[in-house]
């Protein structure tokens, strides 16, 4: 398909009006712009609806929408489904105790519950590996694949993803957290609104008849051998979706920017219900309908949707939502890593007392830089976006929950043991899911091995700690979480 003049111009202007739109709305908001909690936490000032807005925006991306529909089957809607959980518990459990310690990240609520710096700078340099190497590198890629399916162009996919992260990089060093999370809320409205659109015109193509479409590609209850066996619901699907939505400094660090506990859980609330109502069938519906028009063509699948069913003037607005998303994304975790880098980091081995902005800006090139080069790992046509990220973040995400799990149970647990712990959930997982496990029939699913692998981290910490280092844990969550004063 032809690149037409319209969807240019409606693309162009309606970026630059969300762009021009941020900015009216942040111009002179800015006080003490080279402090952290303005920079990372926007002054503790943002309402529930930019609260919702980005919390929505930054989990709902290329990586979702390319990757989910690129499946092409009902099934992945279960991430989304899930997710809601992970936002209960996030809202009722973990924001209460994140505004308790007066956290910055929530990888500081580690050092007050151990009484030690070097687990949260252990578990902050985890999560900065996986933003680096995993999600920044995946939404580049999604968004510039979906605009290439999409548009029909020919121009090289690294050419749009080098676009994508230079704009991105722009919002999250020049703007800080508040700039980021206004734009991520006026860009949801209307991705939101499109992908209802989309969803809509792509059933009508197909006159809402789903026949001829595998029962597999239909059901909600997974095989064995499919991306998510109904088992995994209730072991590791339960503490992927804690990790994500409580302990991940990019989804958590918008609802610590709010005044106050109940302004942030009513923004989540709110994100909770748009990921329940909304998100599961524009995530996969698009993708069955596209099996249906042209067989099992994967990742391309929305892109092509999108390019062959909507008019040109929608498409251009669509490519705007979808490039908005895609940014907002990107700032999104580059803001939340260099949160990580400053005050986990750099400020208790290096210099306590920095200039955060300045610095943010060399460490958001440099972690840019890296994720740019990791994009040929998704460019796997094999493999969708979603299952190369949930597999590989397996490595990081369970020994990083096991860390707070612990920390927030109990007390008197030497940190040592708690960094031990970590290191043997990274090994194990390394090597149940490597293929020389593979070799010797080894085939659990990865989701099952998330969950062992978080049993296994756990317990290691609480025997090493007894068993090592002589101290007997006490439970400590009464006092945690508030029910005992």
């Amino acid at each position: 398909m032809e690149l037409q003049t319209v969807q240019i111009a409606v693309f162009l202007a309606l970026t630059a009006l969300i762009g021009g739109v941020t900015y009216w709305y942040c111009r002179g908001q800015r006080v003490g712009e080279t402090g952290e909690q303005e920079y990372f936490l926007a002054g503790g000032s943002l309402k529930w609806y930019f609260v919702a807005g980005s919390i929505t925006l930054t989990n709902l991306s290329t990586d979702q929408l390319v990757g989910m529909n690129g499946n092409q089957m009902a099934l992945l809607a279960w991430w989304e489904l899930a997710a809601v959980i992970g936002l209960i518990m996030l809202c009722f459990i973990f924001i209460p105790v994140y505004y308790k310690y007066n956290c910055t990240t929530t990888t500081e609520l580690l050092e007050k519950r151990y009484n030690n710096p070097h687990i949260r700078a252990l578990i902050s340099v985890l999560f900065l590996l996986g933003n680096i190497f995993i999600f920044l590198p995946a939404v580049l890629y999604g968004g510039s694949l979906f605009m290439q399916t999409m548009f029909g162009i020919d121009v090289n996919l690294y050419i749009i993803a080098a676009i994508f992260a230079v704009v991105g990089s722009a919002y999250a060093i020049f703007g800080g957290l508040r700039a980021v999370a206004v734009s991520d809320t006026f860009s949801g409205v209307l991705l939101l609104a499109l992908a209802i659109t989309v969803t809509l015109i792509a059933l009508n193509a197909i006159k809402w008849d789903f026949t001829g479409i595998p029962q597999e590609r239909l059901t909600m209850i997974g095989a064995d051998d499919s991306d998510i066996p109904w088992k995994t619901l209730f072991t590791g699907m339960i503490f992927i979706q804690m990790f994500y939505w409580s302990t991940n400094q990019t989804i958590t660090q918008r609802a610590m920017a709010s005044p106050n506990v109940k302004e942030a859980q009513k923004g989540v609330i709110a994100a909770a219900l748009i990921r329940l109502l909304i998100v599961p069938p524009i995530i996969v519906l698009p993708g069955i309908v596209s099996y249906k028009l042209y067989g099992d063509i994967g990742d391309a699948a929305y892109g092509r949707i999108v390019g062959d069913l909507l008019p040109a003037f929608l498409s251009g607005a669509f490519a705007a939502a979808i490039a908005a998303a895609v940014l907002t994304t990107f700032n999104s975790i580059l803001n939340a890593s260099a949160a990580l880098w400053v005050c986990d980091i750099h400020e208790t081995y290096f210099n306590k007392t920095p200039n955060v902005k300045r610095l943010s800006f060399w460490v958001s090139i440099s972690m840019v830089i890296l994720a740019f080069m990791m994009i040929p790992i998704y460019n796997n046509p094999e493999q969708s976006i979603i299952n190369t990220m949930q597999q590989l973040y397996g490595l990081l995400s369970m020994p990083i929950l096991s860390a707070f799990v612990v920390g927030l149970l109990f007390k008197n647990v030497d940190a040592r043991s708690m960094i031990i712990a970590v290191i043997i959930g990274v090994v194990f997982y390394f090597f149940a899911t490597a293929p020389m496990a593979e070799s010797q029939n080894i085939n659990l699913h990865y989701i099952h091995l998330m969950a062992m692998t978080l049993i296994l981290s756990v317990l290691s910490a609480l025997v090493i700690n007894r068993v090592i280092f002589g101290k007997r844990p006490i439970w400590d969550a009464d006092n945690v979480f508030g029910t005992k004063q």
